[in-house]
C-alpha cells in the first residue's frame, strides 16, 4: 500500500527561507531536522563558490527548481507506481534487476521516493532499508546521530550546506551487528524535470562486524537549461564491518554534478568505492574515507569519461588516522573531443597513522588531440614509518595495438573501443553483471565517431 500522501505545488526557480520551511512542513519533520536546513540555508547564503577547481560561474543558482515533486504515494508495490513513472524505470531495468538479484531496491523520481521495497529475509535479521524521508519519522533517535554530524557535517563547504538546506529523499540503511547481507541493495535516481535539482540523502550504518554493497544508478533527460545534482553520500562502517559502495552516474550534459561522499572508518572496518562518470557537463566528485580506526582499509576504483564540452574533475580522498591503517586509489580518466579529465586526490598522513600504507595510481588515456588530462595529486605524510607511493600515467592509444586489431578484420572504430574497454576493465570488471553491461554500453556510444 502507500506510505504517503503526496501534496501538488507548482514547482518555482530559486532559494529561499519560505522554501527550506515548506519542505521540512510536507515532510512533517521534527524540529532539529529544519533548524539543522536553516543552519545550512544561513551558511550556503554567506559561502563564496569554490574557486579551485572548475569554474562555477555559470551555474546559475536562482533558476534551479529545488523541490519538484512527482505528484505520487510512495508504494511498495509495483504496480502502484503511476504507468509513466513506472515505464521510465522498467526502460532502465529496475524491476527486473531487482527480481534477479538484489535484496532491495528504491526508485526516486526527482525530489521524491516513488517506490521502495526490502526482502523479507533481510527485514527478519532486522536490516533497515528506507526512504530517508521515512527514516526521519521512523527511527529519529538513530538519523539524529548520524545525519550530517560527524559524517559530512552541515559547514563543510558550500553545496554540502544547500544540500543540507534542501535535501530531499534519497536511501537510509542499517545493518545490525554480525548481519551479512549477501545480495546488493539498490537505488536509482532518476532527475526528470528541466531546471531541476536532486539532493538525495544516502546514510548507511555498517554496525559491528556487518556487511552490505549498495549500488546506486543516476540518469536524467536532456534540456538546454542547467540542471543541479548536490546529493550527498555518509558511510558509517563500525568496527569489524565492510560496505561497498558502487555508483555509475550518466547525469545528462546540462547537469552540474556537485556530490559529496564520504565514509568514516572504525576499527579493522574496510570501505570500497567503485564508480563511473559519464555523463553530467561538470562534475566534481572525490569519494573520502577517513580512516579513523587502527588496522582500517580503504580502497577506491573509479573511472571517469570526459567527452565534447564535458569536465570531469573527478578523483578519491584519504585520511589516514590511526596505527596499520592502509589506502589503495586506482583511477583511470578517458578524455576526446576536446573533454577535459582532472584527477584530484588527497592524501594526508597523521602523526597516529604508524605503519600506514598507501597506494595511489592514476591513468589517463587522450583519444585526439585536442583533449587534455590532468593531475593533481596532493600527498602529505606526518608518519615517518608510514609507506605512501603515487604513480600517474598519461598515453594515447598506441599505432601497433590499432594496426594488430585491424589486421584481423576489426575495423579503426571498433579496434579503439575494444582498446578502451581494456583500459577501463579494472573497473568494469568489478561491477555487478547489469551494471557492467551497462557501463560498457555507455563506453561504446561515447566512443561513436572517435576516429582522429
Amino acid at each position: 500500500m502507500p506510505k504517503a500522501v503526496a501534496e501538488n505545488r507548482a514547482p518555482r526557480p530559486g532559494l529561499s527561507e519560505e522554501l527550506v520551511r515548506e519542505i521540512s512542513r510536507v515532510k512533517n519533520e521534527p524540529e532539529w531536522m529544519l533548524e539543522k536546513r536553516l543552519q545550512g540555508l544561513r551558511l550556503f547564503e554567506r559561502a563564496p563558490l569554490p574557486q579551485w577547481g572548475p569554474s562555477l560561474e555559470a551555474l546559475a543558482l536562482d533558476e534551479i527548481v529545488y523541490f519538484v515533486r512527482p505528484g505520487t504515494p510512495e508504494a511498495d508495490e509495483w504496480n502502484e507506481v503511476p504507468p509513466e513513472i513506472r515505464k521510465t524505470f522498467e526502460d532502465l531495468g529496475i524491476p527486473e534487476a531487482e527480481r534477479r538479484a538484489l535484496s532491495g531496491t528504491g526508485a526516486q523520481y526527482d525530489s521524491e521516493i516513488v517506490y521502495h521495497k526490502l526482502k523479507k529475509e533481510w527485514e527478519e535479521q532486522g536490516v533497515i532499508f528506507e526512504n530517508m524521508d521515512v527514516a526521519v519519522q521512523k527511527y529519529p533517535e538513530l538519523v539524529r546521530e548520524h545525519f550530517m554530524t560527524s559524517c559530512v557535517p552541515v559547514s563543510d563547504h558550500k553545496f554540502v550546506m544547500l544540500h543540507a538546506a534542501v535535501w530531499s529523499g534519497g536511501t537510509f540503511i542499517y545493518v545490525p551487528p554480525g548481519v551479512k547481507i549477501n545480495m546488493p541493495l539498490q537505488a536509482y535516481f532518476r532527475m526528470n524535470a528541466e531546471r531541476g535539482g536532486q539532493f538525495e540523502h544516502t546514510l548507511i550504518i555498517a554496525d559491528r562486524g556487518a556487511e552490505v554493497e549498495y549500488i546506486e544508478g543516476c540518469s536524467a533527460p536532456r534540456y538546454a537549461a542547467n540542471s543541479l545534482h548536490a546529493g550527498c553520500v555518509e558511510l558509517h562502517v563500525r568496527q569489524g564491518a565492510t560496505v561497498r559502495y558502487t555508483s555509475v552516474e550518466n547525469w545528462s550534459r546540462n547537469t552540474w554534478n556537485l556530490n559529496t561522499k564520504r565514509a568514516v572508518v572504525d576499527a579493522d572496518g574496510r570501505v570500497e568505492w567503485l564508480g563511473g562518470n559519464l555523463g553530467a557537463g561538470v562534475t566534481m566528485l572525490y569519494p573520502m574515507s577517513v580512516l579513523r580506526g587502527a588496522r582500517s582499509t580503504a580502497e577506491y576504483v573509479g573511472a571517469a569519461f570526459a567527452s565534447d564540452g564535458q569536465i570531469q574533475d573527478t578523483g578519491a580522498k584519504v585520511v589516514l588516522a590511526a596505527p596499520d591503517t592502509a589506502a589503495v586509489v586506482k583511477a583511470k580518466s578517458i578524455s576526446r573531443g576536446g573533454g577535459v579529465s582532472t584527477y584530484r586526490g588527497l592524501v594526508r598522513v597523521t602523526p597516529a597513522a604508524k605503519n600506514a600504507r598507501v597506494s595511489v595510481q592514476c591513468d589517463s588515456l587522450l583519444l585526439d588531440g585536442r583533449s587534455v588530462a590532468n593531475a593533481f595529486p596532493l600527498l602529505k605524510s606526518d608518519a615517518p614509518s608510514a609507506d605512501v607511493t603515487h604513480e600517474a600515467t598519461v598515453g594515447r592509444i598506441g599505432e601497433d595495438e590499432l594496426f594488430y586489431l585491424m589486421s584481423r578484420g576489426v575495423s579503426e572504430e571498433e579496434a579503439r573501443r575494444l582498446v578502451v574497454a581494456g583500459f577501463v576493465e579494472p573497473v568494469s570488471r568489478r561491477l555487478p553483471l547489469e551494471y557492467a553491461v551497462e557501463f560498457n554500453k555507455l563506453i561504446a556510444l561515447e566512443m561513436k565517431g572517435a576516429i582522429g
